[in-house]
């Protein structure tokens, strides 16, 4: 069967399918292989699961990141007919396929920026799993998103929560938004405690499974100030509109409430599956055999003020939001920088926050930032987050 046959089928570009999002995207594909193909599937350095996964899901096209590994990827695929591209201009350039109909940016950090603002400018329905692209550029996503007529579907558990609760209440003005946080595996430690903490420690998480960087974001609290500059621009909403909730229990992944005071919440197990499938099949909602929900598990549902004080980052996510500009675009690639270095046991935990500090204050601001702008930024900020590193300036 070709690509275009059947048109009850979506053809999906999954943007990082080695990832811990992208695995279960596929997951989801293998449950529903009357409803999802996967046409795309790219990874930067995994070629040994990239080829596995190809081999399975029979995709169109793989792009390998890696020029080192594109040889390897070629030479076990090109039999099978799955044409293999290598580097960011080749995945630039695939997003805009003519036979895409939706593309899943699972992609970690700042690379997921250029391939989605070029699948948005194709007219491709965004699933965004990479909080980043609008973290760093949200004003700019956003209108070329308007400007493009496309669908920008959160793959994020609390933003895809907000969006259900959303449905059906067009025209209904938001009051305020709580995202919830499960507080990581440091909920309520202070910081004499966090001085010392280790990596393998903060890649403990509670409830989720994730990839290494959004579990250490998640441990620092920085997952959910990137998810509150993320909600701005997804939601249209004001800083003051934006509250973060700690819920141990991740239950209740976000809450909506409205000007008549009315909450609603959405609520499940914590399965990053369910709000990606809902992404992909979005408006209808499919059958699974995911695990069910049950009350007598969690006869208790707790809730928490988020501590800003001991997790800085936190606040700062806030600080970069209410600055505007380019300062969340900062924040971002300052993050990388010392998330990557505190997981090569070359950072503190609490150094992770000074690091950030030191470049929110330090980076030059621009104040309505072109494309040229955030990605010279981006650069800046990384060759000085690495130096106040490298160096111990912090």
């Amino acid at each position: 069967m070709s690509f275009k046959e059947d048109r009850n089928i979506k053809n999906i570009a999954i943007l990082g399918s080695t990832g811990s999002v992208g695995t279960q995207s596929l997951e989801v594909i293998r449950q529903n292989p009357d409803r999802f193909k996967a046409f795309v599937l790219t990874a930067q350095n995994n070629a040994e699961l990239l080829i596995r996964q190809a081999l399975e899901f029979k995709p169109a096209f793989v792009v390998i990141g890696s020029r080192e590994k594109f040889v390897d990827v070629q030479i076990s695929l090109n039999p099978h007919g799955i044409k293999v591209l290598c580097g960011i201009e080749d995945l630039c350039e695939i997003v805009t396929h003519s036979d895409i109909s939706l593309v899943l940016t699972a992609m970690v950090g700042f690379a997921g920026f250029k391939p989605t603002l070029a699948a948005i400018k194709a007219g491709k329905d965004i699933a965004l799993a990479n909080k980043e692209t609008l973290v760093v550029a949200g004003e700019l996503v956003t209108s070329l998103a308007e400007q493009h007529k496309v669908k920008i579907l959160p793959v994020d558990s609390e933003h895809s929560a907000i969006f259900q609760c959303l449905a059906g209440e067009e025209g209904n003005e938001i009051e305020k938004i709580y995202l919830t946080a499960s507080g990581g595996p440091f909920r309520g430690k202070n910081s004499d405690f966090l001085a010392s903490i280790t990596k393998n420690e903060a890649l403990r998480h509670p409830n989720w499974v994730m990839g290494e960087k959004i579990t250490i974001d998640s441990a620092s609290l920085m997952n959910k100030g990137l998810e509150v500059i993320e909600a701005k621009w997804l939601f249209k909403l004001n800083v003051s509109q934006i509250d973060v909730i700690v819920h141990p229990q991740s239950i209740v992944h976000s809450i909506v409430q409205f000007r008549d005071s009315s909450m609603k919440a959405q609520m499940g197990l914590p399965d990053m599956k369910l709000p990606i499938q809902y992404a992909m099949s979005y408006p209808e909602r499919l059958a699974n055999n995911f695990p069910r929900f049950n009350f007598m598990d969690f006869p208790n549902l707790s809730f928490e003020k988020a501590d800003k004080k001991t997790f800085r980052n936190l606040a700062l996510a806030f600080d970069a939001l209410n600055t505007g500009g380019n300062m969340p675009c900062v924040i971002n690639a300052a993050n990388e920088v010392v998330v990557a270095e505190f997981l090569n046991n070359r950072l503190g935990f609490l150094q992770m926050s000074d690091v950030i500090e030191k470049c929110m204050s330090e980076m030059a601001f621009v104040g309505e930032p072109t494309l040229e702008d955030y990605v010279e930024t981006d650069r800046q900020t990384r060759v000085y987050a690495q130096d106040l590193v490298t160096n111990k300036k912090y």
